[in-house]
């Protein structure tokens, strides 16, 4: 099952699930208050995240699933796994780690949001302001089309919303929780602190890690081939 991250949408990985396909089934996922989800719902706290995998993993019949999620859509698998250790066959967290107390985040998303042109006369204009390339390619198709321009598929504040807990604390001891094997991949320039990911690999040294050079947050989109052999290799070593 694979989660995006926040104000993203399931087709980020389009091209991870094509590759994936011909040997797993394959089920990307709109979480709830993004893409084709319900855009205003009431409670957008990290439980209710979680329990939205189970549904799914529920609902499809999933048997013990791997769960790989990209930031934020990697804090809900690590959830998932820490609360459910049945469920979750293995884990794979990209560009996401139990982070840490930040009250400023709320914030600087709100106000990164606020600084998106809405709306995009054009889904090139917005690819464009996306930086370009498959990041921005992959950002611009989350987009909709609607009142004369190309509209953000979510709600500014459900967004922000979406980010109180992790503002207001770290999630190690859920980390601590996780007992299945679990992949880390990390971006050379990665939103994840060295700190963080050192502590990480101490609390849990059984936990295999890797760095993609020349990459950033959006590593999924980047490079979705070298992330493809990394977890095919994964699966293979654990299967």
């Amino acid at each position: 099952m694979l989660l995006h991250g926040l104000a993203g949408h399931a087709g980020e990985w389009d091209m991870l699930a094509g590759n994936l396909s011909s040997r797993y089934r394959v089920v990307a996922v709109d979480q709830r208050g993004h893409g084709a989800s319900e855009r205003h719902p009431r409670d957008v706290s990290r439980a209710a995240y979680v329990a939205d995998v189970i549904a799914v993993v529920d609902q499809l019949a999933l048997p013990r699933p791997v769960l790989v999620g990209q930031s934020l859509g990697g804090h809900t698998a690590m959830l998932t796994a820490a609360a459910h250790p049945g469920l979750v066959h293995a884990l794979v967290l990209v560009e996401a780690g139990p982070g840490g107390a930040n009250p400023d985040v709320p914030a600087e998303i709100g106000g990164w949001l606020d600084s998106w042109p809405t709306p995009f006369p054009s889904r090139e204009a917005a690819v464009a302001f996306f930086g370009g390339g498959p990041v921005g390619a992959g950002w611009a198709a989350g987009l909709g089309e609607r009142e004369g321009g190309w509209w953000p598929r979510f709600d500014r504040d459900v967004m922000v919303r979406s980010l109180v807990e992790n503002a207001r604390r770290s999630f190690h001891h859920e980390w601590g929780q996780v007992a299945c094997p679990t992949l880390v991949v990390l971006a050379q320039s990665s939103f994840i602190p060295a700190q963080e990911a050192d502590e990480m690999l101490w609390q849990r040294p059984a936990t295999m890690a890797m760095s993609i050079p020349g990459t950033g947050h959006d590593l999924h989109l980047e490079q979705p081939e070298i992330l493809h052999t990394a977890l095919s290799d994964f699966l293979e070593g654990i299967a």
